[in-house]
C-alpha cells in the first residue's frame, strides 16, 4: 500500500510530502470555484516528486458545463489522475447516479489519456449508488483500518481518515507501477 493525502484550500499550499507516494488536489467545484491554491499545492506536489491527482466537487446538473470547468482548470500531465467528488452538497442535495455516469464519462471524453476515478464515501457506494460506475477506479472514503475499507467492490484508493489531515493508501505495489497505470488509460 503507497501512502498519500488530499488537500483543499482548507490545507497548506506547502504541505508535507515527507513519506507520500501520492495527493489529491482539489481543483474546482461546480460551475465557478478553482481552488486558490492549485497552483502551489500542485507545485509542491510536483517538486517532491509525487503522483498527483486532481478532483472536482461534483453538484447536480449542468454536468457537460462542470467537465468542461474542470478540465480547463485542472493540470495536464500525462501521469495525472483526474477524480469526480461525489457526496452531499452544502445545501443537502446530490448528483443523481446518471449524472455522476455522465460526468465521468463527459471527463473521459475530455481528457482521453487521463485516468479519470469516482470519489466517494461508503454510504454512498452502498446505499446511493445504483450503477456501480466509478470510471477507472474507485475513491472510497470509509474511515477505519487503512487498506481495509468495508465493502466488496475493487477499489484503488481509500480515504481511512481525516484526522488531522485526508489520509488515504493506495492499491499499488509501488509509486512506479501507480505512474504506470496512470499513463496507461
Amino acid at each position: 500500500m503507497l501512502r498519500g493525502i488530499d488537500v483543499s484550500a482548507y490545507q497548506s499550499s506547502a504541505y508535507d510530502t515527507d513519506g507520500l507516494s501520492f495527493v489529491f488536489i482539489k481543483a474546482t467545484e461546480g460551475r465557478s470555484y478553482v481552488n486558490p491554491k492549485l497552483a502551489a499545492q500542485t507545485k509542491t506536489g510536483r517538486d517532491a516528486g509525487l503522483v498527483l491527482g486532481f478532483y472536482h466537487f461534483l453538484w447536480p446538473g449542468n454536468l457537460t458545463a462542470q467537465a468542461e470547468y474542470f478540465v480547463s482548470h485542472a493540470p495536464e500531465k500525462g501521469s495525472d489522475i483526474l477524480a469526480v467528488d461525489w457526496e452531499t452538497t452544502g445545501d443537502g442535495a446530490h448528483a443523481s447516479n446518471a449524472e455522476k455516469d455522465r460526468f465521468i464519462r463527459k471527463v473521459k471524453e475530455l481528457r482521453p489519456s487521463h485516468r479519470v476515478i469516482l470519489y466517494c464515501n461508503r454510504n454512498f457506494w452502498l446505499n446511493i449508488d445504483t450503477t456501480s460506475y466509478a470510471g477507472d477506479g474507485l475513491w472510497i472514503a470509509d474511515y477505519v483500518t487503512a487498506g481495509k475499507p468495508r465493502i466488496q467492490a475493487k477499489w484503488r484508493f481509500h480515504q481511512y481518515t481525516s484526522d488531522p489531515i485526508d489520509k488515504n493508501v493506495g492499491d499499488f505495489a509501488s509509486k512506479a507501477a501507480m505512474r504506470e497505470w496512470a499513463l496507461d488509460a
